[in-house]
């Protein structure tokens, strides 16, 4: 097991994790010094006075995400392939005994990906305790995956993944959501550890900005999955979907009087022809599902289910009185959320996981 601390300002602080694991284990240590300013120049200076301890620096900050690549390139030079990785941040707050469960979570299952998962139980900074659950919520919508702490920097991978874990895009705190989804996409197994939920001082140490990293992480989020391409596929379908709506319903208003009958008919002819559309669109372009079996028995059934939950609302909503006319948007915007999800679990979800 090599250990990997990337390092950006930091203070004292690291040095106490050095020691602690120097105490504590036997594990080599690899530290990446990430374009820290002269001031901390004597915290590194005091790394190199530890047994076992390897001190890399980047000229100028890189970010997270690349002073973790260049550990991981040194540990594949250097270091043989049935080795681990384990990944400790440098501000103290991940201890050594969660550090040790976690190491032995990965001799258990040496092709996952294990994260030391906080809790957020505690004195936690309210940012930090919020901003968690917003990731988790959003990564857990994108992706179908339950991640409890997605920002953990506590992680650890046989080094045998190290070439797959350089080849990831981001260089800053979004590295870190691209490796998560890396191994959902590559059906690659996340092992969550519990660990303790250790802030200090507030949290002050932390380099992490609240709304450009935060940005940057969402956007991955919602690029790096089949999200945004679910959208512009259901858009496609709604465009298919409406258009063939207003025809039916104008052609249906010159032989049946009755409005709701008028909606109901126009609903389920629109939803037929946009719902053939919408599968071929979303087996091949959105979750590239061509294996998929029997998706589409699967897709049929689901789509009868969703065109009687959209019917049952487009009617009603027309019987409460709202405009036949408008009342298509609104319902839509309740469906299709509900169409992905849904999609993405159980018609297009190949292999049975």
């Amino acid at each position: 097991m090599i250990v990997v601390i990337p390092a950006y300002e930091p203070d004292e602080k690291l040095l106490g994790v050095l020691k602690d694991f120097s105490e504590q284990t036997t594990f080599p240590i690899v530290v990446v010094n990430d374009g820290s300013s002269e001031a901390c120049r004597p915290v590194f200076d005091a790394v190199r006075s530890f047994d076992h301890v390897v001190l890399l620096e980047h000229e100028v900050n890189k970010g997270k995400g690349a002073a973790l690549k260049t550990a991981f390139r040194y540990i594949g030079e250097h270091f043989p392939a049935d080795e681990s990785v384990l990944t400790v941040d440098a501000d103290g707050q991940h201890l050594v005994s969660d550090a040790m469960r976690v190491a032995n979570r990965l001799r258990e299952h040496p092709d996952a990906l294990v994260l030391g998962s906080r809790k957020f139980t505690g004195n936690v900074p309210f940012k930090s305790r919020a901003g968690n659950a917003i990731t988790r919520a959003v990564f857990k919508f994108c992706t179908g995956v339950r991640v409890y702490d997605t920002q953990t920097g506590l992680r650890a991978f046989s080094a045998f993944r190290i070439p797959e874990m350089c080849a990831l895009k981001g260089d800053r705190y979004e590295y870190e959501i691209n490796q998560l989804i890396h191994c959902t996409k590559n059906r690659i197994d996340i092992v969550e550890e519990w660990i303790d939920t250790v802030y200090i001082e507030e949290n002050k140490s932390s380099h992490f900005h609240a709304v450009k990293d935060s940005f940057r992480i969402y956007k991955v989020l919602l690029l790096g999955t089949s999200f945004l391409r679910f959208v512009a596929s259901s858009f496609a379908s709604f465009l298919i979907d409406y258009a063939i709506y207003a025809i039916l319903l104008g052609i249906l208003s010159q032989f049946i009087a009755r409005d709701e009958l008028q909606s109901l008919l126009s609903v389920i002819g629109a939803r037929v022809v946009s719902a053939t559309c919408n599968y071929f669109f979303n087996r091949y372009l959105v979750f590239h599902a061509k294996d998929a079996r029997m998706s589409f028995v699967k897709f049929a059934l689901l789509t009868l289910i969703i065109l009687g939950i959209q019917s049952g609302l487009t009617a009603g909503a027309v019987a409460l009185g709202m405009n036949k006319w408008i009342v298509y948007i609104p319902v839509q915007l309740i469906v299709y959320p509900l169409s992905y999800l849904l999609q993405r679990a159980i018609v297009f979800r190949e292999g049975g996981r």
